[in-house]
């Protein structure tokens, strides 16, 4: 059983006797305050996908849902849903587009390294890989000599998400992109 303060996002949790998944996760440190730090957590129930805030403090224990990580591929959407496919017995998970909103930007046909996040059977979320691989759609003009700067313009990538890069990549290029601070890491190795 762990700590508040050794919870992830994306960790499945059991509270009151419901399972929910932590989404989004908040570090304070009141002022004037012997102890720890505090932990606001954004979770959303595995059933019925209602949101609830509660505050921990660091030293809160836990409970740890049963969960399972799937490797998949995304397959395709309709609509609302989402539809991956499991890499080993090519069963589909269905996800809704709210419960996975944040991650869609990031996600293609080509994303390796997805995982669909199970509970009790249930398809509740993704995991994704460290870094992904995304192709800019859209940027101003490559500067010639720009990598000698640490000078950076936005650059759109085709899934919408819109980030910093140094002058010298262009459009067209295929980068990687580090997911958690949703920065560029550097160009993607050519296939």
């Amino acid at each position: 059983m762990p700590k508040a303060s050794e919870i992830k996002k994306n960790t499945a949790v059991e509270y009151n006797g419901e399972v929910y998944i932590v989404r989004d996760i908040e570090r304070s440190v009141p002022q004037g305050r012997a102890g720890g730090s505090i932990y606001r957590m954004r979770m959303y129930n595995v059933v019925n996908n209602h949101k609830i805030d509660e505050s921990f403090k660091d030293s809160d224990m836990i409970n740890l849902a049963d969960l399972v990580r799937r490797a998949s591929v995304f397959s395709y959407s309709d609509g609302n849903e989402y539809v991956f496919m499991d890499n080993e017995d090519y069963s589909s998970y269905s996800l809704d587009k709210d419960a996975i909103a944040d991650e869609l930007l990031f996600i293609t046909e080509e994303t390796a390294g997805l995982q669909v996040i199970m509970v009790n059977d249930a398809p509740v979320g993704l995991e994704l890989p460290i870094n992904v691989e995304l192709t800019i759609e859209q940027t101003d003009p490559s500067i010639k000599g720009g990598s000698a700067t640490a000078r950076t313009k936005p650059a759109e990538l085709t899934t919408g998400l819109i980030i910093q890069v140094p002058e010298h990549i262009s459009t067209g290029d295929r980068i990687k992109i580090n997911v958690e601070e949703r920065k560029f890491v550097g160009r993607a190795d050519a296939k």
